[in-house]
């Protein structure tokens, strides 16, 4: 079973990060440039905050308010739920559930090292068992 860390090796560890008092248009642009759902909110290099398309499309969108003129610091979610680099993915799914979250910053020595989403612990997850039952078949053929 692979770590976290493991899991920022394999898929890369940019964070990409706005400030709260960016607008979240300039938040949704920058997940549409990225191709990413979620972007951590930094003070500096301090994390104060995660920032959703999720927390766009509900606390934005459906209440009427304007993308240029609302602040991220008016949407994020705070204080942010975070796991250690050396969690397993068990571990890390376990938490996303447990939390209701999709993105869960990894956290070493109070800086965030990387993003880890349900999917990329998903993909981890099939492949460990994919070469579990690869494992068991050339056992039960050979």
């Amino acid at each position: 079973m692979k770590t976290l860390r493991q899991i920022l090796d394999e898929k890369g560890t940019e964070v990409f990060s706005v400030t709260p008092d960016a607008t979240v248009l300039d938040a949704i642009q920058a997940m549409a440039d990225h191709d990413i759902g979620a972007l951590v909110v930094l003070d500096g290099e301090m994390l104060v905050g995660i920032i959703t398309e999720r927390h766009y499309a509900r606390r934005v969108f459906l209440k009427g308010k304007s993308s240029p003129k609302t602040k991220v610091r008016d949407i994020m979610t705070t204080p942010v739920v975070c796991a250690d680099p050396g969690q397993s993915t068990d571990q890390g799914l376990a938490l996303m559930t447990e939390k209701k979250i999709r993105h869960l910053p990894v956290i070493r020595e109070n800086r965030v090292i990387g993003i880890v989403s349900i999917g990329d612990l998903v993909k981890s997850k099939i492949s460990d068992q994919r070469f579990v039952i690869d494992q068991l078949e050339r056992y039960i053929s050979g």
